[in-house]
């Protein structure tokens, strides 16, 4: 990333809650972060990890099993976002993140408990995002969820399910509409074609 151009958070060599910061991360003074006080490591960044101003870093208030954090090598958060690491949140090198996505590994149980939504317990299931995904604006992503190697989460989509490797997946709930080109494997592909041309004729 251009050290000249003006915008871009500075380089920090250690922040308060990571317990491990990788080199030339790029950590923007309003990024913010609840974390449970555990001797256990619960937040890892790898190098290159740039974070824009106004993102929110939730690792929870209680420490449990599945809690972490893991950013790797050049993964982007853009301004704004809200990520979620109660039930462990892993993305791998490269992925961007568009301005203002959420992604919520946890979430309140609704049925049974309490009348009340707030008194109820967490539910919480990890979210993995492979190398070289994207993640529109303003999109988010639920517990449980994984996304494929070079996917494409499109602007405002709500992902609730699995994605495959370098598809592009756009609506509530995200489905595939295609694959990248050049990206995949050629039976994806020619399904996706497929699939294409039979909504012309129905």
């Amino acid at each position: 990333m251009d050290k000249d151009l003006s915008g871009i958070p500075p380089q920090v060599t250690e922040w308060s809650g990571v317990d491990t910061l990788g080199a030339r991360c790029r950590i923007a003074g309003s990024v913010t972060m609840m974390r449970p006080v555990s001797d256990t490591p619960l937040v890892e960044l790898g190098n290159d990890v740039v974070l824009f101003d106004q993102v929110r870093l939730v690792v929870g208030d209680v420490a449990h099993p599945s809690t972490k954090l893991v950013l790797r090598d050049k993964v982007i958060i853009n301004v704004g976002c809200y990520l979620s690491a109660e039930g462990g949140l892993y993305i791998d090198d490269e992925v961007l993140i568009g301005p203002h996505a959420k992604i919520l590994s946890a979430g309140h149980s609704i049925h049974g408990e309490h009348a009340s939504i707030q008194r109820n317990s967490l539910t919480r299931a990890v979210i993995h995002i492979g190398a070289g995904a994207w993640i529109g604006a303003g999109a988010t992503v639920l517990q449980g969820v994984s996304i494929g190697e070079g996917a494409v989460v499109g602007a405002g989509s709500v992902v609730t399910k699995s994605l495959p490797a370098f598809c592009v997946a756009v609506g509530n709930p995200a489905k595939p509409v295609r694959y990248r080109d050049g990206h995949g494997t050629a039976r994806r592909r020619c399904v996706a074609w497929l699939r294409r041309l039979l909504r012309r004729f129905v």
